[in-house]
């Protein structure tokens, strides 16, 4: 810093003092030597203006450099803080907690498993006419499906426990995918076309004890409806696009075409998973403080042995709550599958709509219980959480799921003189409102017991699958003897609706069981 001082003579002498500029490091130390100069009393001002103004510019030097090394740093640090957020966020479910990773993956899963499960009931028409099938060969070929899907329940159930949820889909998966591919090359030979369709049913047999066991395992009481409801609600998505999709593709690519595309987009979850498997990981073990699950293939054959004995088989079948799971899960089971398979063709030959036509009204009501299903998840738990008891939630939930189609299903099948789209207005409306009973039914396993959720729905998917193979089937015959649909289709699953409603309300019961053996 450079100081001024008079002398006598009138002389001055400038010293420059070195000082560190410490407080900024970004000012070189500059020194300069002392020097003289002569101050007479005519130039005094001038020379001491030209001093203050050097020492000016220096202080702007100063200035700006500071401000230019403070944006600077500023500019760097947003830059990194940029960075830092982008890479917090990408993958976009990085930073979602893992429960909720695990129900998107899962209910995609059920989205095209549906979509694997609908594609026959399109499909069925065309194929029909290329290789005259009557409509008892045609749900003979529709009911084969439900042959697999029985089968493999309860094993489902067992190995969802012993393996962990995750592995059991991601095989499930892979399986119905690879078999609903097969369907075109084997159509033509029906043995091999009734194999491929059970295969499908094993594969998706198996999925909903693996979605119930995750469930079970990593969602707490108060969420546990709105999980329910969004992952197997994904089976309604499943329908929806399954139907959206099957009728184009058919008219323009040919009915092969849905089983080739349908069956590639499995292939893709499967592979895809495997690739983001680290990411959104639907292993249980992570997830859960339940006993471990030993999820590996090598485990021998004795530990599997011993782990099927400690399943407390008898005491399931002495508690009265879990047969009335089983026969409201047979009732439920009676009308979904039958409307599932039947009502496409019911609108084609009944109501005299075309391919497409019935396929868009089919739509309606996978279409509205998808609204339905939120609307009831959010229901069932507002009330448990505000201190309902939560038997009561359930029956009142599967009272709505049951009650609503069979009322629904009479008016219907009575001759009031109705028109047709008044006629599919009041069957979408029933078939929305049986989605009560995903907070209903399908959450009464998990409530009694986390631990064997899986085998409890294992065991009443096994009785609920019995409609399928013997209802679907028994609608072609009683179809092709009567030519009435009121008979083949309503009058059973209205017989069904009523009886497993009084059924639930007097035996079922979601409080916590144990289960042991000497109880």
């Amino acid at each position: 810093m450079a100081w001024l001082k008079p002398r006598p003579d009138h002389s001055c002498f400038i010293s420059h003092t070195h000082r560190p500029y410490s407080h900024t490091p970004f000012i070189r130390k500059t020194s300069f030597p002392p020097f003289h100069f002569h101050l007479s009393p005519s130039n005094h001002t001038l020379r001491l203006r030209i001093v203050s103004s050097a020492q000016q510019n220096a202080k702007e030097t100063h200035r700006v450099a500071k401000a230019k090394a403070l944006t600077d740093l500023q500019v760097e640090e947003e830059v990194e803080k940029q960075q830092d957020n982008f890479s917090g966020t990408w993958p976009p479910w990085k930073n979602l907690p893992q429960r909720y990773n695990l129900i998107a993956t899962t209910s995609l899963a059920f989205v095209i498993c549906n979509m694997d499960k609908v594609n026959l009931s399109i499909a069925i028409i065309p194929m029909s006419h290329q290789f005259g099938w009557n409509s008892t060969t045609a749900g003979l070929v529709q009911s084969s499906f439900f042959w697999g899907y029985a089968l493999s329940q309860l094993p489902g159930g067992w190995l969802a426990k012993i393996f962990g949820g995750g592995t059991v889909l991601e095989v499930g998966v892979l399986i119905w995918s690879v078999a609903t591919a097969l369907v075109p090359s084997l159509a033509g030979y029906m043995p091999g076309l009734l194999l491929s369709r059970v295969l499908v049913g094993i594969g998706e047999g198996v999925s909903p004890s693996a979605a119930t066991d995750l469930i079970a395992r990593s969602i707490p009481l108060e969420e546990r409806s709105r999980a329910v409801g969004f992952v197997f609600g994904g089976l309604s998505v499943g329908s929806v696009m399954g139907l959206l999709l099957a009728p184009p593709l058919i008219q323009n690519l040919g009915w092969e075409s849905v089983f080739y595309l349908f069956g590639l987009l499995g292939i893709a979850w499967f592979l895809g998973f495997q690739v983001l498997g680290g990411e959104t990981q639907l292993n249980a073990k992570s997830l859960s403080s339940l006993e471990p699950v030993t999820n590996s293939w090598k485990t021998s054959l004795t530990d599997l042995n011993g782990s099927l004995k400690d399943v407390p088989w008898k005491a399931f079948f002495q508690n009265r709550a879990v047969w009335a799971m089983i026969y409201a899960h047979f009732c439920g089971s009676w009308g979904h599958y039958n409307c599932l398979s039947w009502l496409p063709t019911y609108f084609s030959e009944e109501l005299n709509l075309n391919l497409t036509e019935a396929a868009w009204v089919s739509i309606l009501p996978p279409l509205a219980s998808i609204f339905v299903t939120g609307l009831a998840a959010q229901l069932a738990d507002n009330l448990i959480s505000r201190g309902v008891e939560t038997t009561v939630v359930r029956k009142i939930c599967q009272s709505i799921a049951f009650l609503s189609p069979a009322i629904c299903m009479t008016l219907s099948s009575v001759d009031l003189g109705l028109p047709p789209w008044e006629v599919v207005g009041i069957l979408t409306a029933g078939l929305a409102l049986s989605s009560f009973a995903l907070s209903g039914l399908y959450c009464t396993h998990q409530d009694m017991s986390p631990e064997y959720a899986s085998i409890l729905l294992g065991i009443t998917n096994t009785v609920g699958a019995v409609p399928g193979i013997v209802g679907v089937a028994l609608t072609g015959y009683l179809l092709d003897i009567t030519h009435s649909w009121s008979i083949s289709l309503f009058a059973p699953s209205i017989f069904f609706y009523a009886t497993g409603t009084m059924v639930w309300l007097v035996f079922a019961s979601s409080k916590p069981q144990s289960f042991s053996e000497h109880n």
